[in-house]
């Protein structure tokens, strides 16, 4: 419970590094919120014009003036309000936050269910040729970028079938779940494949270290079936760093796919904060950045707290 509290003490102290951070990266962007909504209609705006749209989007004050007022709303729970939608911040993440959550724990559990059998199997079957398959077919997940990966499956189903993956208004898992799973699942396959290909090889890095421990060799010595020394003693242990590769992907995740889900066309958090950037809209990207790594955080703490549950010793180390 300490390290808990001495854990949540430190959020507050980085998502405050984090705000300064892009509330300074999004300002340095050359245009403004102005030029960016106008266009080139934005040169036919007299001065006496664009002050006072300046002074409605709050960017006519100092960098630290519009930081103080901005961080003054965050205490107050108000992330203020997008230019580019109209409506409070807030509101907009949490609308497109449910997809992207979605995505990630389907692309995890597609990792995790084909990488970690995977992986296993490659180290029980070490340096045979079922091994070197594994491990090539793991480098191809590894080099293949995403953006290919989804072309390709999104040609073969053109050319091939004839038909395209469900694209256009998404509909939210509680309303139509069967649409739903269809629109989401070929991007979960394309996010979990190269996840699966790391979680591939990790898992079977960590078995074989594992499978060459005293304690393996002294469960096979007192008779127990092979099974048991895979899944009951060797596994677990090395769970820790499969584990931690899955709370760090798992974390970019829920920043958002924005390659991925531009080719689907999901309406998703990474691809909002890509519009809002190229829209400056700045308050949309400051709230989207400062959720998303709040989000990173959690998911780390639970990762540290994971490591507890699996080996106990952890817990005497931090002691």
């Amino acid at each position: 419970m300490n390290y808990l509290m001495r854990r949540l003490a430190t959020f507050p102290l980085v998502l405050i590094g984090v705000s300064i951070v892009v509330f300074v990266a999004i300002r340095m962007v050359p245009g403004d919120s102005i030029t960016a909504m106008l266009g080139t209609e934005a040169g036919l705006l007299t001065p006496q014009q664009r002050d006072a749209l300046a002074a409605y989007f709050g960017i006519d004050q100092p960098w630290f003036i519009q930081y103080w007022h901005w961080l003054l709303g965050l205490l107050q729970g108000n992330f203020g309000i997008s230019s580019t939608y109209g409506k409070p911040v807030l509101g907009v993440i949490l609308e497109r936050f449910p997809l992207t959550l979605e995505l990630a724990l389907l692309s995890m559990i597609i990792a995790l269910v084909v990488g970690m059998p995977a992986g296993v199997f490659a180290a029980t079957h070490n340096e045979k040729l079922s091994d070197l398959g594994v491990r090539m077919i793991a480098m191809i997940g590894q080099s293949t970028p995403n953006f290919v990966l989804a072309l390709l499956i999104i040609y073969t189903l053109s050319a091939g079938f004839g038909v395209l993956p469900a694209m256009g208004e998404f509909s939210p898992l509680w309303q139509d779940p069967l649409r739903n799973l269809g629109q989401l699942l070929l991007p979960a396959v394309t996010l979990g494949f190269a996840f699966a290909a790391s979680v591939t090889r990790i898992s079977r890095s960590a078995m074989l270290d594992v499978l060459s421990d005293d304690y393996v060799r002294t469960a096979r010595s007192k008779g127990a079936s092979a099974r048991s020394v895979i899944w009951r003693h060797a596994l677990p242990n090395a769970l820790i760093p499969v584990v931690t590769l899955s709370g760090i992907e798992f974390g970019y995740l829920l920043g958002g796919a924005v390659i991925v889900e531009q080719i689907y066309a999901l309406p998703g958090l990474g691809r909002m904060v890509l519009d809002a950037i190229l829209q400056r809209d700045y308050a949309l990207v400051q709230g989207s950045v400062l959720f998303i790594a709040l989000n990173f955080m959690v998911v780390n703490l639970l990762v540290d707290l994971t490591y507890v549950a699996l080996d106990p010793r952890i817990r005497l180390r931090e002691h």
